[in-house]
């Protein structure tokens, strides 16, 4: 999988490597471009994988706020649903390309 924008790879990973939850593509975070993502102060809560970190990058010559999201300290009952552990996995907002290979 790949994630794109304005001609910008963002990140990159090998198909099993990532996990689709919801739609979104979570990538590993070791697969982000190093130095991308600087965290937010965006504020939110999913009621069941708990508190997320959101992410600010420079692309290109633009800042793009809340770009990117992650769990860092899922609930556990989270791992349980999706069957595996996302914590630190990172998934890209509206405007960032996701597509396979």
């Amino acid at each position: 999988m790949k994630a794109t924008m304005d001609g910008h790879v963002l990140a990159e990973a090998p198909d099993d490597e990532t996990i689709v939850i919801e739609g979104n593509v979570h990538f590993p975070p070791n697969t982000v471009m190093p130095g991308l993502l600087t965290e937010s102060d965006t504020p939110y809560t999913c009621p069941w994988k708990g508190r997320s970190q959101y992410f600010n990058a420079t692309i290109g010559d633009k800042r793009v706020d809340d770009v990117a999201w992650s769990y860092p300290e899922l609930h556990a009952s989270a791992i349980e649903v999706v069957g595996r552990d996302f914590s630190g996995y990172v998934a890209f907002s509206p405007g960032v390309a996701v597509s396979s290979g």
